[in-house]
C-alpha cells in the first residue's frame, strides 16, 4: 500500500515536467521545421507560470469547476497506469476528461468556444471506438483487462496486435490535436477558430489546461510503451520515435474538414482495429 502510494506520487510529480517538456521538444523541433530559431525548450514552463500569475478572469463561476474536473480526470488515469490497473476503467476516467473540458467550453456563450466544443465532441466519436477496441484486442491477448497482465504476457503486444497499434498511432494524431486534425483548438494558433476549444479560458484555467494536456501525453505516450514492455526501455524509445513521427505530420500536413476526418478515422483505424480483433477472435 504505501508503495503504490509513493510510486503514485511520484507519477503525479514526474508527468507533468517530463510532458512539459517533451513540449518544449515539440516547440523545438516544429520551429527548427520551419527554419526558425524557435523558444527554449523550458519556454512551456515560463508560460505556465506567466499564465497562474495573472488576472483571474473568469465568464461564470462553473467554468473552474470543469477545468478542475479535467485534471483530476487525467491525473487519475496516469496514477492507474503507473499502478498497472484496469485498462478498461482508465479509458473511460480518460473520455470524462476530456468531456470536463467540453462542458466547461459549452457553458459560455462565445460561438468560437461552442463550437469548438462540438468539434472536440466530434473528435471523440472518432477516437474513442479504437481506443475501446484496442482495450478488447489486448483482453483477448491477455486474458485481462489489467495493465499488470500485459507485463506478465511475456512477449511484446505488438506480434498479436499489429493492427491496433497502428489504429491506434492514428488517432493518436487526434488525440493530441495536431494537423491534418487539429480543427477544435490548435496549439500552434493557425485556425478559423482562434483558439476554438479554449477560447473562453483564460489565466489559472488556461494553464491547469495546458497541465492537464501534459498528463495526457505522457499518458498517451504510456500507452504505446504497453506494447513494447518486454523490455520495457525497447517501449519507451518507440514511444519517443512515434511522438517524432506526429511532429513531422503536424508540420507536412493541412488541416482537414471534420467530415473527412470521421469518415477516414471510421474507415482506416477503426477498420484496421476491427480486423485485428477478428483475426484474435478467430484464430
Amino acid at each position: 500500500m504505501l508503495r503504490d502510494l509513493i510510486i503514485a506520487i511520484i507519477a503525479i510529480v514526474a508527468a507533468p515536467i517530463i510532458g512539459g517538456f517533451l513540449t518544449g521538444v515539440d516547440r523545438k523541433i516544429t520551429a527548427r521545421m520551419q527554419n526558425r530559431y524557435g523558444p527554449p525548450v523550458l519556454q512551456p514552463f515560463y508560460d505556465f507560470f506567466k499564465l497562474v500569475g495573472k488576472q483571474k478572469i473568469t465568464v461564470n463561476q462553473t467554468q473552474m469547476v470543469y477545468v478542475l474536473g479535467h485534471l483530476f480526470f487525467a491525473v487519475a488515469s496516469i496514477v492507474m497506469l503507473v499502478l498497472k490497473q484496469d485498462l478498461l476503467m482508465l479509458i473511460f476516467i480518460l473520455a470524462f476528461s476530456t468531456i470536463s473540458l467540453i462542458i466547461g467550453a459549452m457553458s459560455v456563450r462565445s460561438p468560437y468556444s461552442k463550437i469548438g466544443a462540438q468539434r472536440e465532441i466530434i473528435q471523440m466519436m472518432a477516437y474513442e471506438p479504437v481506443l475501446l477496441l484496442m482495450v478488447v484486442g489486448i483482453y483477448l491477448t491477455t486474458k485481462s483487462f489489467m495493465i499488470g497482465s500485459i507485463f506478465d504476457h511475456g512477449s511484446p503486444l505488438l506480434y498479436n496486435l499489429p493492427l491496433v497499434f497502428f489504429a491506434f498511432l492514428y488517432v493518436l494524431t487526434i488525440k493530441l490535436r495536431k494537423s491534418p486534425f487539429d480543427f477544435s483548438t490548435s496549439h500552434h494558433g493557425h485556425q478559423e477558430l482562434i483558439k476554438g476549444l479554449t477560447t473562453e479560458f483564460s489565466g489559472l484555467q488556461l494553464a491547469i489546461i495546458e497541465l492537464t494536456h501534459w498528463y495526457d501525453l505522457v499518458l498517451l505516450l504510456g500507452l504505446i510503451t504497453l506494447f513494447f514492455v518486454d523490455p520495457i526501455w525497447v517501449g519507451i524509445l518507440i514511444a519517443l520515435g512515434s511522438y517524432f513521427l506526429e511532429l513531422v505530420i503536424d508540420n507536412i500536413s493541412a488541416r482537414v474538414t471534420w467530415k473527412w476526418m470521421l469518415k477516414a478515422t471510421w474507415i482506416i483505424a477503426i477498420g484496421a482495429a476491427v480486423t485485428n480483433v477478428i483475426w484474435l477472435y478467430i484464430r
